[in-house]
């Protein structure tokens, strides 16, 4: 089973917000759709032999830029193709609370909350109430590590201190650092050795680009802590695919990565079919 960590079905009002002026570039998209279907997002999934992708909301301070319902009704459509990844307003903390139960009901099964969105570290006192929230209906926590692609500061990114700390003081909560953790990439290595529930997905990076240090972690002492993502639609996951052979991982390494890792953590089950 393969499975991709970090996927978003791109909006139109997704792919219009001001700070995703590099992604556009990046994609070499110079007119936004009116509407994108389902079906793009699905056919990239199929062609790659990608049998589940976790497909995320997402929100800012300036509301839903993809919403939870969104997520949930392509979940449903998707023929058992997309679990979903939720995502709570910080400013509100009682109700990103009860959202995040609400989530967990419509079976999702985690939440991502982007911090340089929010230009705010992950220690921040407006995530506590949603860490003990993930904990409480065994949701495992998704962010990005490392630098920011859109327009919006970086340092919210860095693993140590901020992520550090919030491991240290929620022993409890699974912990996916989205994204490699580039510059500080060794940082994020020594996070996900030093704790037994903090995790990286490669999410956003070709495996060309891969930083020797996380390879070296995944071919080794860390084939249990690396999870295969690509962050569609910035990168198609059969771009992403299409070098794992060159990272010259074993077997069980190669299986890991691809598919059981992100089965173990997210609590997933094969699609029918």
């Amino acid at each position: 089973m393969i499975v991709d960590a970090w996927i978003q079905h791109p909006t139109p009002a997704f792919l219009r917000h001001p700070s995703f002026e590099p992604l556009r570039r990046w994609m070499r998209m110079e007119e936004v759709p009116e509407s994108i279907s389902l079906d793009f997002t699905l056919q990239a999934l199929e062609q790659a032999g990608v049998d589940l992708a976790l497909a995320s909301a997402w929100h800012g301070p300036s509301g839903a830029l993809i919403s939870n319902d969104d997520v949930a009704g392509w979940v449903a459509a998707s023929g058992g193709r997309l679990r979903g990844v939720g995502s709570v307003d910080l400013r509100r903390p009682m109700a990103a609370v009860r959202e995040v139960a609400r989530c967990k009901r419509l079976g999702f099964v985690g939440i991502r909350v982007l911090p340089w969105l929010w230009d705010l570290p992950p220690d921040d006192r407006r995530y506590y109430p949603v860490y003990a929230a993930c904990v409480e209906h065994a949701l495992p926590f998704c962010l990005q590590v490392g630098h920011t692609g859109p327009l919006m500061p970086s340092e919210p990114g860095r693993p140590i201190p901020y992520l550090d700390r919030v491991a240290l003081e929620f022993p409890e909560l699974v912990i996916v650092g989205g994204h490699v953790g580039h510059p500080w990439e060794a940082e994020m290595v020594s996070l996900a050795t030093k704790y037994p529930n903090v995790y990286i997905d490669t999410s956003a990076y070709k495996p060309s680009r891969y930083p020797p240090a996380l390879v070296d972690f995944l071919r080794g002492r860390g084939r249990s802590k690396v999870l295969f993502g690509s962050n569609f639609p910035m990168l198609t996951p059969g771009v992403c695919l299409d070098g794992v052979g060159a990272l010259q991982l074993d077997d069980e390494a190669r299986r890991l990565f691809l598919g059981e890792n992100a089965a173990r953590v997210f609590g997933l089950e094969a699609r029918p079919g």
